[in-house]
């Protein structure tokens, strides 16, 4: 074993010093090198465009009002201090609302994702009678949506206002991710998978628990990402069918908090000093309600990346 090693050190050490030498003399056109300066740039551009906000809310929230009325606040706190969040995690209606923006959060995915892979994976076969029909008629409402007013009227009937499924079942299940999931097993699930699951005697229910969901952790990922976030993100359901203050999710929570918060002019003219400084509170407010909205989809953003990657690019070839 030594003496192979020793013998094919030198031949690989030449096949590295070959291929380094032929991939010197391969040197890119001018066109090519624009090209990499070109998307470099973009990329460049693109990431500070978005980090530079990111950066700004975080600094802002932890500076003081008169720094950020005065527009000292460029990229790192000024005049540091916590006040604006001891303000909002010193409201209870703010703790509530955490929780329950999680419940809705978890509870979302989970039965969105369930719905979608239960819709997309039948849709996904080429055996599956009336396939063209049942996608139109998903499609249709998707395309054509019937409004607030006629859906507020189903939530109604079905006595759902002032419940928790009011914010999860009117948006469970996206047909954009089930379009998504769809392509998804079209490109990786294919015919002759079945077949040899029908020849070990497994019927469908057995393909799909034991070998299409192990395979699906790609696009699984995808949609519990989607679905969380847009039930996180989400405030305008909750406007409209809850009137319970115990169930507003955070969004809503926090809106209440910046209206209730805001100075107009009318007011400047009874106590200008207590106003002034409701104002410098309320700056700093804004930013760390921001902050603090926008931490939970950022931790749990990278714990699913490399799935993600995987799966939206897989489910978007077709």
């Amino acid at each position: 074993m030594t003496m192979l090693q020793t013998s094919d050190s030198p031949r690989r050490g030449r096949g590295v010093n070959s291929f380094a030498s032929a991939r010197r003399q391969v040197r890119e056109s001018t066109s090519d090198r624009a090209l990499t300066v070109v998307s470099a740039g973009v990329v460049g551009a693109f990431a500070v465009a978005i980090l530079y906000p990111l950066i700004y809310v975080i600094s802002s929230s932890f500076s003081s009002g008169a720094a950020i009325n005065s527009g000292a606040v460029k990229l790192l706190p000024v005049d540091p201090n916590l006040d604006a969040y001891r303000q909002i995690f010193d409201s209870p209606a703010f703790v509530t609302g955490f929780i329950n923006s999680l419940i809705y959060s978890i509870a979302g995915a989970v039965l969105g994702t369930v719905l979608t892979v239960l819709a997309a994976y039948p849709l996904s076969r080429a055996d599956l009678d009336g396939r063209k029909t049942i996608l139109f008629a998903l499609l249709v409402p998707t395309l054509f949506s019937a409004g607030i007013i006629p859906t507020y009227m189903v939530v109604r009937d079905l006595h759902l206002l002032n419940t928790r499924w009011a914010i999860i079942l009117p948006g469970a299940m996206s047909m954009f991710n089930v379009i998504i999931t769809l392509a998804f097993y079209q490109v990786t699930i294919p015919e002759e998978l079945l077949e040899a699951s029908r020849l070990d005697g497994a019927n469908d229910f057995q393909f799909l628990l034991r070998v299409v969901l192990p395979l699906s952790k790609p696009i699984l990922a995808v949609n519990l990402l989607f679905y969380a976030i847009g039930q996180w993100n989400g405030w305008f359901t909750s406007l409209i069918y809850l009137t319970n203050e115990h169930l507003f999710p955070l969004q809503l929570v926090l809106r209440q908090i910046l209206l209730q918060n805001q100075v107009t002019a009318d007011q400047m003219g009874s106590d200008a000093a207590a106003l002034v400084a409701q104002k410098e509170l309320f700056d700093k407010l804004k930013y760390a309600l921001l902050a603090v909205a926008m931490l939970p989809p950022l931790i749990a953003f990278p714990f699913v990346q490399k799935h993600f990657v995987r799966g939206a690019l897989l489910g978007s070839l077709k």
